[in-house]
């Protein structure tokens, strides 16, 4: 029982997996906001396009 209680304590394998579903949340949010920039940007340039094309 006690050997059980200790190899139970020593398993990280559940840690790790923690990691990285922290790790691809974090470049998820990274992507989602730098899409979003891009987008608003490239938004406003195609504006003023249709606006000098008028």
């Amino acid at each position: 029982m006690i050997r059980q209680i200790k190899n139970f304590l020593r398993d990280e394998s559940g840690a790790t997996a923690i990691e990285y579903g922290l790790i691809a949340a974090l470049i998820s949010v990274v992507a989602i906001a730098t899409f979003t920039t891009v987008g608003t940007k490239l938004n406003g340039k195609f504006v003023a396009v249709s606006n000098g094309l008028n």
